[in-house]
């Protein structure tokens, strides 16, 4: 991607290829563990559409995007950019010589390819769509498509400043959310208790898991939880020292925290800090997480926690346990100096800095100086008539 956000085609000048056409020798078992002659499996599909779309094309396979760039598929290198990815691919690594580097098992994951500016290079051709292309190479060249395949092959595209889907016009702010987002328009294998889509079966046995309920006991502790996946997330994290989970990609170091290993990563090596814009408005967040709390919280207006006293709902149960206090009158936060109680820690807290005399806030005008910001505020609007 160019400067002011412009996008750049690359030209490679491509080998020429041999016609490569892998032959297909899946079998499927019947009920009676006979065979059927002739099935071909959904992945050796995928293998060969993606076969032919990579020797046919300047499409691009990225293995994935993290802190420091799009992975190549097949070497370890990764590009800050998708367009110095593609390079690096279709100068290192697209030629004959990759088919043997199509596994199944590489099918078994989801398949990212860069589409970005697609075109045939067997008639010069440019095409916008994964799907007309693969007809394209069907119908045109005679190339043996698979064009029923419950594809794990999913389009990305990169001619745009904005993080956008290759289907349809939705925009986002991390390469992560795009790709979850890509489930929803090749969700081929369906999870059957909640009918959310997924792209690879993998994906949907991972999730369906998720469902399982019943009584899991650590093997270590006393605490159950309701699935396996949980059970071994809480063993991991407690009980067998992996709850440094968050390796630094320079260093051996490990972090609890992803914002603890972002912030090292930054600090110690260098890295550009992560700045997530909202698209609602001008704040700026350091993570995902804080970006998708301020949206549900002031954008949505998610209010999930309703009190039971009266109509007001709270977006978080912290909130809600405050607010209860005003109901409940219970004052167990009590000051060690003056016994006084209150409700709240954070009042309390400001009750304090009477003892302490920390006067923080000031007035800018005549320079009389307050405990808490309520009086200050006061003060404002009774002696100079500012509203603040």
């Amino acid at each position: 991607m160019c400067p002011g956000g412009e996008t750049r085609m690359i030209e490679i000048e491509r080998p020429t290829k041999t016609s490569v056409e892998p032959k297909v020798h899946s079998k499927q078992s019947t009920a009676k563990g006979n065979t059927i002659k002739g099935y071909v499996s959904e992945t050796a599909k995928n293998k060969l559409n993606l076969t032919h779309i990579l020797l046919n094309s300047n499409a691009t396979p990225i293995r994935c995007k993290d802190s420091l760039g799009y992975g190549c598929t097949f070497c370890l290198k990764k590009f800050p950019e998708p367009t110095t990815l593609k390079k690096h691919f279709l100068d290192e690594h697209n030629n004959d010589k990759l088919l043997k580097y199509i596994s199944a098992k590489m099918l078994e994951h989801v398949i990212k390819l860069d589409i970005t500016y697609l075109k045939c290079t067997l008639c010069e051709k440019e095409i916008a769509k994964l799907d007309d292309f693969t007809f394209h190479l069907k119908h045109e060249h005679k190339k043996n498509m698979y064009l029923d395949a419950k594809t794990h092959i999913v389009p990305f595209r990169f001619d745009t400043p904005e993080l956008k889907c290759a289907i349809c016009p939705t925009e986002f702010s991390t390469f992560k959310l795009l790709q979850e987002h890509m489930n929803s328009h090749f969700g081929s294998y369906v999870c059957d208790i909640c009918g959310a889509g997924f792209v690879t079966d993998r994906l949907k046995v991972c999730h369906v898991k998720r469902h399982s309920s019943g009584e899991f006991k650590c093997d270590h502790c006393d605490k159950t939880f309701n699935n396996q996946i949980k059970r071994r997330a809480h063993e991991k994290r407690i009980h067998l020292g992996f709850s440094a989970r968050n390796k630094c990609k320079f260093c051996s170091e490990r972090f609890d925290d992803y914002g603890k290993k972002m912030r090292h990563m930054v600090k110690e090596h260098g890295v550009a800090p992560v700045v997530l814009k909202c698209t609602a408005c001008d704040r700026t967040f350091n993570s995902q997480k804080s970006l998708s709390r301020h949206t549900r919280k002031d954008h949505l207006l998610e209010r999930k926690h309703k009190c039971s006293e009266c109509d007001m709902r709270f977006f978080g149960k912290s909130s809600l346990e405050k607010h209860m206090t005003k109901h409940t009158g219970l004052r167990q936060f009590k000051c060690d100096i003056c016994s006084k109680a209150y409700g709240r820690k954070n009042t309390l807290r400001e009750h304090m800095r009477i003892h302490t005399n920390d006067r923080r806030f000031s007035c800018t005008r005549c320079g009389q100086a307050f405990v808490q910001k309520c009086s200050w505020r006061s003060h404002m609007r009774s002696k100079h008539g500012e509203d603040v």
